[in-house]
């Protein structure tokens, strides 16, 4: 059994599951059978943490959370699978890429998915090779974890990877500035997952925008001395992991108002995103579609 290292507090954090909703599903439905330390508190390990985030999936997809937590384990690996099933693409070429370089990644074998996705940008080029194969990828790899197929390294291991051909496509960008105005891109302070954010930033440039990019795990001070310096009139940031609905509000509103005067762009988790109610100057964009029409709207703006 992994080590219990995970307290109730932790798991809304992890999840975005209010506590008193996690006890509820445990009394109710028994969702999740912590360990109990001398002191009566709840402990867990990495194997409630993932089947309360499969139980959050499933139900947000439409099943009764009664029906869910009465699945067994086996059952919800059966659900996952049909899941990875649906990432599967129907163009041979582009499935090809992903289940190699999955297969490569997991392997750890370095050089062979090196040339693979060398290959396939110089086929596809790096916007298509993100939106059809990286991005899929990256998908299938999430649900890989959440069924225990594969370790935290071999995710750290693919993820690092993606990141640097990010970083080597970034750099070979001739800036040409098209406009004054410029973008600021960050994570808040807990999130640290910047491939989406990189990819934005290769857009961007691309594009011909100036761009700021600060990164993840960014403390709201930090961001504010950034914004005193640069000024920037677009902001861009990302929010990915779950956490609790009035958290992530009360984060946005604080965003909007301390920086008013600018754009602020927003991408991450649609199904916290849609609970929230966003400020005049947020704008939300849905699919990497939407952020490509954002920035030819904004491209000729002095």
């Amino acid at each position: 059994m992994d080590k219990y290292k995970y307290s109730i507090s932790d798991l809304e954090q992890l999840s975005g599951i209010h506590v008193d909703t996690i006890r509820i599903w445990e009394r109710r439905y028994n969702a999740l059978t912590p360990m109990r330390s001398a002191g009566n508190t709840r402990l867990y390990n990495d194997q409630h943490l993932r089947r309360l985030l499969n139980i959050v999936g499933l139900s947000q997809s439409g099943m009764k959370i009664s029906q869910v937590c009465a699945l067994s384990d086996q059952q919800i690996d059966q659900l996952l699978k049909k899941e990875i099933d649906y990432t599967i693409s129907s163009d041979s070429k582009i499935e090809y890429y992903i289940s190699q370089l999955l297969k490569y990644g997991l392997a750890y074998n370095e050089l062979k998915f090196d040339q693979l996705i060398t290959s396939c940008i110089e086929e596809l080029e790096m916007t298509s090779t993100y939106k059809n194969v990286l991005y899929p990828l990256l998908v299938r790899l999430g649900l890989m974890w959440r069924r225990d197929t594969i370790c935290p390294a071999q995710e750290h291991f693919l993820s690092n990877i993606i990141r640097q051909k990010l970083f080597v496509a970034i750099d070979k960008i001739q800036v040409k500035n098209k406009t004054t105005a410029s973008w600021l891109l960050f994570l808040p302070e807990d999130e640290d997952h910047d491939i989406g954010l990189l990819f934005a930033q290769y857009l961007l440039k691309s594009a011909g925008h100036r761009v700021i990019f600060l990164g993840g795990r960014v403390p709201m001070d930090s961001l504010k001395d950034a914004m005193a310096h640069n000024q920037s009139e677009h902001i861009l940031l990302f929010m990915v992991r779950s956490r609790p609905v009035t958290d992530a509000q009360a984060y946005l509103n604080t965003l909007s108002e301390n920086f008013s005067g600018s754009k602020i762009h927003l991408a991450g988790n649609s199904k916290l995103l849609t609970q929230l109610q966003l400020a005049e100057n947020i704008n939300w964009f849905q699919s990497i579609e939407g952020f490509e029409q954002t920035i030819n709207q904004y491209q000729n703006v002095n």
